[in-house]
């Protein structure tokens, strides 16, 4: 069922969120997962529920470590909440239970992490029934954590009827948002996948090659279809076990009848440092000693070209090393066009990981359609697998 079909006055809603935020000295430093959850979390206040927020943070591996304690971020959420939370030091058992019990309509308590518990990470079913007892209803807000069978996401949904039970409205418009790429776009649509690795977004690619006009190409990865096709790449990043497979998806994407841009030149450095000797290099022909950390400027050129006259977009991977401001031209290029594309009409999902930090890190955020929460779970999702999260929400 949808979020606003459930009944829920009075109800205790159990809300898997992804608060697995950054932390410096006991601080969050960047709120935008929490932001992502207020939505959802308001609507249940405003419906009358008692709201039981869990999640997870961090790798404690099934040990209690300070470090890891959701405490740290119960200041952030009451902020942007705008109320006082309150925070229980176990997420099962006779503590959540007690405060629970106390509980008014349409406040919110959080539980300690989830992964405290090696139950978890390991989807074991009792651990899961003792979370389910704490409530009426469950919802499920955590895109991020979609992909993993672990006890909150996939195998707490059986305990649930299907009108106990609801996506949030993060999972919902991100679902909502990678439809309408995959199944109804605009053309032309346009893919840029960046990033290091090649190996990272083989199924991706593959995938999406049935579904796009253009393919977009940089990064590091790029690196390994120069190396493929003959050229010399100088120290730059190559994967030399998949120069055949990069071969392969060129042919593919022609006999598909789609555009391939991989960047004609690069900004290119002798060290991997910001401050690098650095220079301009075509990418057949980089130098021994030197190494591509951008693309260069023919191809923020051409790379612009073809995003701006684009009607879908889907960036995943940034262009260059873009936390070194040396070498954050492309990708700041690439951000850009996009954003001119959006504001003439084009839809455009940012997908997650580095492209969304690189967006944010832009100050682009709400000039783009979409930003994912989600990395991997979007990456699984666009390679077209069943992602157990969402696949446990929808059984009968």
């Amino acid at each position: 069922m949808q979020l606003d079909q459930l009944d829920l006055r009075d109800k205790v809603v159990l809300v898997r969120v992804d608060f697995n935020v950054p932390l410096k000295e006991g601080k969050v430093t960047d709120r935008n997962r929490i932001i992502a959850a207020v939505p959802t979390i308001k609507k249940l206040q405003s419906a009358g529920a008692k709201t039981v927020l869990m999640s997870h943070l961090g790798r404690p591996k099934g040990v209690r470590k300070a470090e890891y304690s959701l405490s740290q971020i119960v200041q952030a959420v009451s902020e942007e909440l705008g109320q006082e939370i309150a925070f229980s030091e176990e997420c099962v058992g006779e503590k959540p239970a007690a405060a629970i019990s106390k509980m008014k309509a349409a406040e919110v308590l959080l539980l300690e992490n989830l992964r405290f518990h090696h139950e978890e990470e390991k989807g074991e079913v009792d651990f899961a029934k003792q979370l389910a007892e704490l409530a009426d209803v469950y919802v499920n807000d955590a895109f991020g954590t979609a992909h993993r069978a672990h006890a909150s996401t996939a195998i707490i949904a059986q305990f649930f009827r299907p009108d106990q039970r609801a996506f949030g409205y993060l999972i919902a418009n991100e679902l909502e948002a990678v439809e309408q790429l995959l199944h109804s776009p605009k053309r032309p649509f346009t893919a840029i996948m960046g990033g290091a690795k090649i190996s990272d977004k083989i199924l991706l690619i593959e995938n999406i090659l049935d579904k796009v006009d253009r393919l977009i190409i940089g990064g590091g990865m790029s690196y390994t279809f120069f190396k493929a096709k003959g050229g010399q790449v100088g120290k730059s990043l190559v994967e030399e076990d998949k120069l055949q497979l990069a071969l392969d998806l060129l042919q593919k994407a022609e006999e598909k009848g789609v555009s391939i841009f991989l960047p004609q030149d690069s900004v290119v450095a002798d060290d991997f440092s910001n401050d690098a000797k650095i220079d301009q290099a075509d990418n057949m022909q980089i130098e021994e000693g030197w190494m591509g950390l951008d693309i260069g400027p023919k191809a923020v050129n051409d790379f612009a070209e073809a995003i701006e006259s684009s009607n879908t977009i889907l960036w995943n991977g940034p262009m260059g090393v873009f936390e070194m401001s040396n070498f954050a031209r492309g990708t700041r290029s690439v951000a850009e066009a996009i954003v001119k594309a959006t504001k003439n009409g084009a839809f455009s999902l940012i997908g997650g990981g580095d492209s969304a930090a690189a967006v944010r890190t832009f100050g682009y955020d709400n000039e783009v359609s979409y930003i994912s929460t989600g990395g991997g779970a979007l990456l699984e999702y666009l390679e077209g697998k069943d992602l157990p999260g969402i696949m446990a929400m929808l059984s009968d």
